[in-house]
């Protein structure tokens, strides 16, 4: 049996719980296909999911340690084996994605399924690191600022940790769909979130959006800092508090607006179908290849550097994505 390194989640707790362990290289099966990883992602949901937090999610996690103990989700590399019913891809092909709840991208070799992953051809104008983070802070942006929060041309939206992952991308996309952008950040990042697009910038160790005058379409509080209590006077009559971080506190503010005009709203990106995530990042290859997206990774990482990956996720300093490399 041939074996591998892999970055392993033995408990649910903090970073110091990941170990690189010896496992097998995976074994496909017919409708599958083996890659020889380039790049994984490293996230702030990882580490949530390495967490176990909120802890209602260990109901689907697994309840007292991760079902799925190799951690990433965000992939890409180049395919070296097939299923034999596999027609989309080559031996060869370099390709991009994400597992979602199946995990496993945290490895120097990972199996997807062609019917039940997300896994595409890798244009040429993408670097393979960073489409290797495409799935998270993009994609999930992409889907809260068009599906969740239905952002128009003309409308203004506030978004709550403008620098990370999320918040870099909501920036950008939210400038190609015509909105307004105001981004909260801290001092240091305060030139890279101009840079980047937003119209206003809004330090917060400096001043508070809640204690302007100006109200908002949507909030879309990446890193779920806030709420929709403390948000909802800064919105605009019909407007939307967003947040991809799921908490208690959020659960019950969604259902509690079912009939309000002003709503919180969440949702699992990576639930979505196939079929809609995959047109979701045609657009997203389409703006990278307009040039009006830039995908930002700051930083990577090796295996035996994992628990300082998450050290920095926590520490809530991370800039844009960050990615684990082979």
């Amino acid at each position: 049996m041939k074996m591998m390194q892999a970055v392993y989640c033995s408990a649910y707790g903090k970073p110091n719980v990941l170990e690189v362990r010896n496992v097998p290289v995976p074994e496909i099966g017919n409708n599958e296909i083996l890659i020889k990883n380039i790049a994984s992602s490293i996230t702030r949901a990882d580490a949530l999911m390495r967490s176990g937090n909120p802890k209602f999610a260990r109901l689907f996690l697994g309840l007292r340690k991760l079902k799925n103990p190799i951690m990433g989700t965000g992939f890409s590399g180049e395919v070296i084996k097939l299923g034999e019913h596999v027609k989309a891809f080559k031996v060869g092909d370099l390709v991009y994605g994400e597992t979602t709840l199946n995990f496993g991208t945290n490895a120097p070799y990972v199996k997807l399924s062609e019917e039940k992953d997300i896994v595409r051809k890798l244009p040429k104008i993408i670097e393979p690191i960073e489409a290797a983070t495409l799935c998270d802070g993009v994609l999930t942006s992409y889907n809260f600022l068009k599906s969740v929060g239905a952002l128009k041309a003309g409308q203004e939206v506030l978004v709550i940790g403008a620098s990370g992952a999320l918040g870099t991308a909501a920036i950008q996309l939210g400038k190609s769909f015509g909105a307004k952008v105001t981004g909260v950040c801290s001092a240091k990042n305060e030139e890279m979130v101009r840079q980047l697009g937003a119209d206003v910038v809004i330090v917060y160790n400096q001043d508070n959006f809640l204690d302007s005058n100006t109200k908002y379409d949507l909030i879309y509080d990446t890193i779920g800092v806030s709420s929709f209590e403390a948000c909802k006077p800064k919105l605009k009559a019909k407007g939307r508090y967003i947040s991809p971080v799921l908490s208690g506190s959020l659960l019950m503010d969604m259902f509690t607006t079912c009939f309000s005009q002003k709503k919180a709203k969440f949702e699992a990106t990576g639930l979505k179908s196939k079929e809609k995530l995959n047109s979701y990042l045609e657009d997203i290859e389409r703006l990278l290849f307009q040039g009006a997206l830039k995908n930002k990774v700051s930083k990577t990482f090796r295996m035996e550097e994992i628990v300082e990956a998450h050290k920095l996720l926590d520490s809530g300093r991370k800039q844009g994505n960050i990615a684990l490399i082979f």
